[in-house]
């Protein structure tokens, strides 16, 4: 049981240091839905949300009031939708993603994601149907979410996969290219994706889930930075334990807010997790964490090993909080939402190829990061490939959330608004790749991958 006295040390973090519960978010099973019937499968999916979701916006908001605790987003994940809408002979999934931003809109949540599908090892009609309806939909919805999954550390790397969402990305950026191609902000490729993760656009509700689960998502980079702070100086071992003890603190408030929601919506609890998620707004910041522990600016030499200790010691100190810690649990190092990032790439610190060194140690990868219009698909598709590679041979999980900004160059500011930030366009590198992503099939998983 948890006692709510522990939770008044973080008053001082909320109302000085930012600390938040950055997402409630909904997970729930859309398997009963399918129907050879689309329009009918499409009812039960709008039908079966707004049942379950109805007071989601409500309890959350009552928590909020009755103990104080900003909860930013209040958020809904499903079943990926390939494999919901394959049970119907639709070919093109957009009135799914319809479906989904009406049912969003009813409940009154942020986001709802799920317009997913799981290719890591080939694609099924339907993964393929819902891939290709990807640009028309983000597009076409303001609320939807999408994540595609081509690799894993037992299957390796399905580089046709890979390929196809290099000219997905692509083609999502120039159908939302009046938005800045904001769409691709809400679409994420994964390697490793995980069944529980709270945090969009990457949520989808797993397959191995239960019908409907309660999952948290804290954030806190301010209050990391204000703790360690007070240890300036101090060697390793006591940055550690100050971020460890933060950590702890950070996580039992986001445990007692899970357990709240979830007794009150009558809902299994399901994970925290404890991820540091920054924003573009001041003392909000990953990047001014590693800078307070001694860098003069993020990307400098010793940036990776900075963040390595980071995201140990909140991994350490969330565990030690709560029995149920999942989803992704760590540090996010998005560049747009992240004022420190962006500072550091602005005056050159932070290089596309230090970001993507970072995303070895890290919780997810290449984050919010906006690219050169004229970027090849083959280059894309090739960023993908080496951020799945750095995932699988880790067994972590790593991702690529790239908005190619459609008329815009290296150094053009590119704003999305909101929670997205803005953000310089990054350089990338001017060697083409394209021989090597024309090879397709799959990149075989690696020797370690066979545990059993």
């Amino acid at each position: 049981m948890i006692n709510t006295n522990e939770v008044i040390e973080t008053i001082k973090m909320i109302q000085q240091d930012k600390l938040d519960i950055r997402t409630i978010t909904m997970g729930i099973s859309l398997r009963d839905c399918c129907d050879s019937n689309a329009d009918r499968c499409r009812q039960k999916i709008y039908d079966k949300i707004n049942f379950l979701a109805k007071n989601l916006v409500k309890v959350g908001n009552q928590i909020e009031k009755e103990y104080g605790v900003p909860i930013i987003n209040k958020r809904i994940s499903v079943s990926p939708i390939s494999m919901i809408a394959e049970s119907s002979d639709e070919e093109n999934y957009v009135k799914f993603a319809e479906t989904l931003d009406k049912a969003a809109d009813n409940a009154g949540v942020n986001f709802i994601g799920g317009f997913s599908a799981l290719v890591h090892k080939g694609f099924t009609v339907g993964d393929t149907r819902l891939v290709n309806s990807i640009p028309e939909a983000l597009s076409s919805t303001k609320k939807v979410c999408s994540s595609v999954n081509v690799a894993t550390t037992r299957a390796g790397i399905n580089m046709d996969a890979v390929s196809l969402m290099g000219r997905i990305i692509k083609s999502t950026a120039e159908m939302s290219s009046s938005e800045n191609g904001s769409a691709c902000a809400k679409l994420v490729v994964f390697a490793n994706a995980v069944e529980d993760n709270p945090f969009m656009a990457g949520a989808f509700h797993g397959v191995g889930e239960g019908e409907c689960v309660i999952n948290v998502g804290v954030s806190g980079p301010g209050a990391i930075k204000a703790a360690i702070e007070k240890v300036r100086g101090a060697d390793f071992e006591v940055l550690a334990e100050t971020i460890k003890k933060t950590a702890f603190k950070i996580t039992r408030m986001g445990q007692l807010v899970a357990r709240e929601a979830s007794s009150r919506l009558n809902v299994p609890f399901g994970i925290v997790d404890l991820s540091l998620a920054p924003t573009p707004f001041a003392g909000d910041s990953v990047a001014y964490i590693l800078e307070e522990m001694g860098l003069e600016k993020c990307g400098t030499h010793g940036t990776t090993a900075a963040l390595a200790m980071l995201n140990d010691a909140v991994k350490k100190g969330g565990t030690m909080a709560s029995s149920f810690v999942g989803g992704l649990s760590g540090a996010f190092i998005p560049v747009s939402e992240d004022i420190g990032m962006i500072e550091a790439v602005k005056c050159g610190a932070l290089s596309f190829d230090k970001l993507e060194a970072m995303t070895c140690v890290c919780s997810v990868g290449l984050d919010m990061i906006a690219v050169p219009g004229d970027t090849s698909a083959e280059t894309i598709a090739a960023i993908i490939a080496d951020e799945s590679a750095i995932g699988v041979i880790n067994g972590k999980t790593t991702a690529v959330r790239i908005i190619p900004a459609i008329g815009k160059g290296i150094g053009d500011i590119v704003e999305f608004g909101g929670l997205l930030g803005s953000g310089p366009v990054m350089e990338l590198n001017k060697f083409s790749s394209a021989d090597f992503i024309k090879r397709g099939g799959r990149i075989p998983a690696p020797i370690h991958s066979m545990r059993n």
